[in-house]
């Protein structure tokens, strides 16, 4: 994997989706996600864009698991922080939905509009992660802290700036 990827992949995933991962997401999803020459996906399955947010989601939840080594006791509340991910994930899937169906030319102001909305839903899924992250945060040993404020630090997008 690129490691141009990997730090804005990480701050997403401490975060528990947003534009990050939107950006970062597309291109790994597409990688990860294109079908073998030949190969059709069977009609019953979900629309492609679902499957990819789904499965990339269950990909970061795993990801947080690991690298916090999540114990027997931390289960419950890291439970809960999963759900939120995935409630993120839904509902920023759901919204990103919407403005597809929409065929029509926009405004200045639709757009300034459209950019409103998304900021406030972004906020309302940062809000709904750290109330779950919280207690699990809170129920943490000493190293799984670092590990969690290492993956929760502000890396600008992954855009390091260089100090003359």
């Amino acid at each position: 994997m690129n490691k141009r990827f990997l730090i804005p992949a990480a701050i997403a995933l401490a975060l528990g989706g947003g534009f990050t991962t939107l950006q970062t997401s597309g291109a790994l999803a597409q990688a990860s996600s294109t079908p073998a020459p030949g190969a059709q996906a069977p009609a019953a399955q979900a629309p492609r864009a679902h499957r990819n947010a789904t499965s990339h989601v269950e990909g970061r939840i795993a990801y947080l698991k690991a690298e916090l080594k999540i114990t027997p006791a931390q289960e419950a509340q890291f439970d809960k922080v999963a759900q939120a991910m995935r409630t993120n994930a839904t509902e920023r899937q759901k919204s990103f939905e919407a403005m597809r169906g929409q065929n029509q030319t926009h405004s200045a102001v639709d757009r300034l509009e459209t950019g409103v909305k998304l900021s406030q839903e972004r906020m309302r899924a940062q809000e709904r992660y750290l109330t779950a992250f919280k207690p699990l945060y809170d129920s943490l040993s000493t190293a799984q802290k670092q590990t969690a404020d290492s993956l929760l630090a502000p890396h600008r997008g992954g855009h390091h700036r260089h100090r003359a």
